[in-house]
Formats: C-alpha cells, sequence, structure tokens
C-alpha cells in the first residue's frame, strides 16, 4: 500500500505483509505509531484515502459465518486497479476461512480491494468485516444520539421486532459496558472513553466474522481496557476472527493468540503470544525492545526513531537503532517472516530457555548427629512460612508500547 503524494513522490505504507489468521482466533497488530497497523487494517474496508493506492488482492468469504484471514505481501509498486496498466499482483492477499465448526460449503469470495463503494457498504461493512475505529468521535454521527444510532445499527443488521429494538440497543450497549444512562446523549457530550465504548458497541452489533479493532483501548481505565479485551476474547472464542490493532501490550497479551510487530510499514515478527510473552520470547531485536519498555519488565527505551516511511534504507530499517546490527543489515533487506511464524532479521535473539532455579545445598553438619526434636504443634516450622513480598509495586496502568518508545 502507497500513497501518492505532492510532487509525485510515493510513501510505502505498508510493504509485504504476510500473514494467517483463522477462525476463532486473535491476531494481534503491535508497534509504534505510524508503523501501518492502522492502514493495513482500513484497506481491507476501503477506508483509504483517494491518494492511496494497493495491490494484490483481498478476499473473504461471503457464505459462512466465521473467519480468518490469510495475507502475502509483494513490494511491488501499485497503480490504480481502475487504469489500463493496473495488474493486481500478491500484495495484500486475504482468505477467510470457515471455521470447523461450521459447513464447509462451496466458497464464494469477494475481493475486498477491488469492490466497489456499494458492495463495501451493503455486504461487507458491520456484515462480513466490523470495524472498530481508532477515532470514535470522528465515526458517530453528531446530530444524533448514541441511542437511535445504535437502534438503527440494530434495525439494519438484526432486524429485530419492532418492540424489541429498544431492548436490542440497551444489550448491545451493555456488552460494550455503555452506560445505559448516556444513551440518549450525543456524541460532543461523551468523553474519550465513553465515545470509544459507543464505538465498540455499533462494532459489535452485527457479530461480523472479521472484526478490525483499532485501538479499542484507547482512553479507557484498566477495568475497562480488561472488559474490553475479554469482550473481544469472548467474540473470537465463539469462531469468529479478531485483529486487534494496539499500543497496549497488556491488553495484547489478555486477548490474542498470536503477535505480528510491526515496523516501518514491514511485519517483523510472527509469533504464538504465549511464546511471545513468555518464553522462549520475541527473536526480533525490535519486538524484544518493545516488551523491555515495559514498567512491568526491564522499563528500558529503544534508542532512536523510526525512520521515515518516503525515505526508508536499503536495509534492515530498524538497523540503525539495533544493538546487534552489522554491514549486512543495512544493505541487505531481510526476508520477511512466514505466515506461521518467524522474525524478519539476519541476527535474531536466540530462543531462552526454560530455566529451574537450582535447589539450595543442604547444610553441612558440624556436630555429631542427633535425633531431630519434633515441633511443639503450635509453632509452624520455618520452612512453611509465606515468602516476604520484597518486589516492587506493579504500576496499575502499564505504559503503552508507544509511550514507552518515546519516552
Amino acid at each position: 500500500m502507497r500513497f501518492r503524494m505532492r510532487r509525485g513522490a510515493d510513501v510505502a505504507a505498508v510493504t509485504g505483509a504476510s500473514f494467517d489468521l483463522a477462525a476463532g482466533q486473535c491476531l494481534a497488530l503491535v508497534g509504534e505509531s505510524g508503523c501501518g497497523k492502522s492502514v493495513l487494517a482500513s484497506a481491507l474496508l476501503g477506508l483509504l484515502p483517494g491518494n492511496a493506492r494497493t495491490t494484490g488482492t483481498a478476499t473473504v468469504r461471503t457464505t459462512c459465518r466465521g473467519g480468518g484471514a490469510e495475507t502475502d505481501g509483494d513490494p511491488a509498486t501499485a497503480r490504480p486497479a481502475g487504469s489500463a496498466a493496473a495488474r493486481l499482483r500478491p500484495g495484500l492477499r486475504s482468505h477467510i476461512r470457515p471455521s470447523p465448526r461450521h459447513a464447509p460449503g462451496a466458497p464464494d469470495l469477494l475481493d475486498l480491494l477491488a469492490a466497489d463503494e456499494e458492495t463495501l457498504a451493503r455486504r461487507v461493512r458491520g456484515r462480513l468485516v466490523g470495524l472498530v475505529p481508532q477515532s470514535p468521535a470522528a465515526h458517530l454521527t453528531p446530530v444524533r444520539t448514541v441511542r437511535s444510532q445504535l437502534e438503527e445499527t440494530v434495525r439494519e443488521l438484526c432486524a429485530p421486532a419492532r418492540q424489541d429494538l429498544r431492548a436490542a440497543a440497551e444489550a448491545a450497549a451493555g456488552r460494550a459496558a455503555f452506560p445505559a444512562d448516556h444513551l440518549d446523549h450525543y456524541p460532543h457530550q461523551l468523553s474519550g472513553g465513553l465515545a470509544q465504548r459507543a464505538a465498540l458497541a455499533l462494532a459489535l452489533v452485527g457479530d461480523a466474522p472479521v472484526l478490525l479493532a483499532d485501538e479499542p483501548t484507547t482512553g479507557l481505565d484498566r477495568d475497562l481496557v480488561n472488559r474490553t479485551a475479554d469482550e473481544l476474547r469472548r467474540h473470537a472464542d465463539s469462531g469468529r476472527a479478531v485483529l486487534l490493532v494496539t499500543h497496549d501490550l497488556a491488553a495484547a497479551e489478555r486477548t490474542a493468540d498470536r503477535v505480528a510487530v510491526m515496523y516501518a510499514g514491514r511485519i517483523v515478527e510472527l509469533s504464538d503470544a504465549r511464546d511471545f510473552f513468555g518464553t522462549p520470547g520475541p527473536r526480533h531485536p525490535y519486538a524484544a525492545g518493545l516488551l523491555d519498555a515495559l514498567p512491568t519488565r526491564a522499563f528500558r527505551t529503544i534508542p532512536g526513531a523510526p525512520p521515515e516511511l518516503g525515505s526508508l534504507p536499503a536495509g534492515c530499517a530498524f538497523a540503525p537503532r539495533c544493538h546487534r546490527a552489522t554491514a549486512t543489515c543495512t544493505t541487505t533487506l531481510p526476508a520477511p517472516p512466514a505466515p506461521t511464524g518467524g522474525a524478519a532479521c539476519h541476527h535474531p535473539l536466540e530462543p531462552t530457555p526454560a530455566t529451574t532455579a537450582p535447589a539450595a545445598p543442604a547444610p553441612a553438619s558440624t556436630t555429631s548427629p542427633t535425633p531431630p526434636v519434633p515441633a511443639p504443634a503450635s509453632v509452624r516450622p520455618a520452612s512453611a512460612r509465606p515468602a516476604a513480598h520484597t518486589g516492587l509495586p506493579v504500576p496499575a496502568h502499564p505504559d503503552s508500547t508507544e509511550a514507552a518508545a518515546d519516552a
């Protein structure tokens, strides 16, 4: 995906993206601001500006409930799809696969990147692919109450009986923890957190097979972040696919099955969430730096700043900030990770094996052995005492990757 700027310059917003997302899974897409996460999500719904150019296909299955996505990238320069010279190369290919719990059926695939606006509006948005927008206030209609917008969405996507419409809208608000006593408020009367919850409620109404959640926890306190993350997890557990775009690694760890790390428009690591957040840990130095920046870990910032997408280097874009970089890194672009997982790095970090603390040696005896004296029943042996708490308190609101990287 590229943006044609004034004076003919091209900005490569997303290049070579490749990942697989199956039904019943949540993929967390993480990285610093400006790395291309939201652009990748917006392209699937045709929400890019007029100067955007994409290559490839993004196909969605239209004949079954359930979802998944597979993309395969190619760095070819895009041209307008309607032009005679346009070529639909494998730049972004998304394939929606049915959940095993659904009947296989013959697939009916719709190419999202080639679909016209009417098709996207009537068949895709909200029905096949739901969206939690990054800027909810800009997506809410300013002259209508939240209740009015929820009732319209419920009516269009769920078609309840007229007498049940009000209750259905209130139930939809409850899924996103939106307070019922604010349903008759207008968007300008909502705080940022309430606007975010209203947008989440609207996105969940249709129970779309694929849900794109772009920063769904922005402006929420930690309790609501956890509640939102749990709702997204339930959405995935019901047989749907969730693409979670976020800076909040705590929310990602709570929700995701897999993690994709983006840097400078490319996916640099794909990993199982348990391996990424636990053992063996990230393989790409940038991904490891994101985790180390958290206050619950090393609380160590990543030096330097991301490159401009309009002037990317020939080699690895992270090389100027990487302590493991060599001459090869500055001249040769590493291969992207496979859809099944891996790191786009010439010198990936070695996996950290799980270790077990060695047992303390038994104290040497300097006296002749004597029979042990039984402890009185009222005395608890020292070995049974609870360990004293000596660690620092964990912050209630861990910093996001964006704040940690910019600190």
